[in-house]
Order: structure tokens, then C-alpha cells, then sequence
């Protein structure tokens, strides 16, 4: 079974689907998650209270909209765009990122996203 979630950005809703790791089983455990974000580039992410170690396929270069968790600062990350370190066009992570999943809906409001900005990642009901 698919595990939906959303992401409430200031009262915006970004909609996306976890994959089957155990990383991405790790938080969907943890939820519901609520923390204030960070920008890096066209990246935000966030601290969050899980804790597991880099996972076979982990990678720094990813596609526009995909979830990953950053072990070195066990964050959340959702990923839209180029930041700092990346090469021409690529959507590069700081370091290697665990890939948790995709979002699905909603990834064009992130362009409006300020550091500080209060976020919380809920299990989707899902009919």
C-alpha cells in the first residue's frame, strides 16, 4: 500500500508519496512532524526526529520533486530546483541524500518559501 503524505506549507498543501525504504518507513513512523524550514538554493529542509545511516542507492544529483532524508543533519529535504552546489541545470544535494519518495502535486509553491517558515509533514487520507 502507498503511503501518501502532505506537506502543509503556511497553509498550502504539496502532496507526495513515500517509496519502500526503510528510511521512508522511518518517518512515515514519526509523523505527523511540524518544524520551522531552511532554503538552500531550491531545496528546503528541516530537522527531524529520525535517525538512520546512509542507505544502499543513496545519491547527491536527483530529479525536480524528489523527498529526501539528509543523515548528516537528519532533515527532511524536498528538492525543486538548483541549489548552491549544483552543475548547469542538475538538482544536486549538499551531500548524498537517502531518497524517500516524490512529490506527486503542489511542487510550484515552493518558489514563495521563506527560511523560517512553518512546516508539518501529516499522513494523507487517501479514499
Amino acid at each position: 500500500m502507498e503511503k501518501h503524505i502532505h506537506v502543509d506549507v503556511s497553509g498550502r498543501l504539496i502532496e507526495a508519496v513515500l517509496n519502500d525504504t526503510d528510511t521512508a518507513h522511518a518517518i512515515w513512523e514519526a509523523l505527523p512532524i511540524e518544524s520551522e524550514c531552511q532554503t538552500w538554493g531550491k531545496e528546503i529542509y528541516f530537522s527531524i526526529p529520525v535517525h538512520v545511516p546512509l542507505e544502499i542507492g543513496a545519491r547527491q544529483i536527483v530529479e525536480r520533486g524528489t523527498l529526501g532524508y539528509w543523515p548528516t543533519g537528519h532533515a527532511f529535504c524536498i528538492f525543486w530546483g538548483p541549489t548552491p552546489a549544483s552543475k548547469g541545470d542538475e538538482i544536486r544535494a549538499a551531500s548524498e541524500v537517502n531518497i524517500i519518495g516524490q512529490v506527486t502535486k503542489g511542487v510550484e509553491i515552493l518558489d514563495d518559501v521563506e527560511a523560517g517558515t512553518l512546516i508539518s509533514v501529516r499522513r494523507a487520507s487517501v479514499l
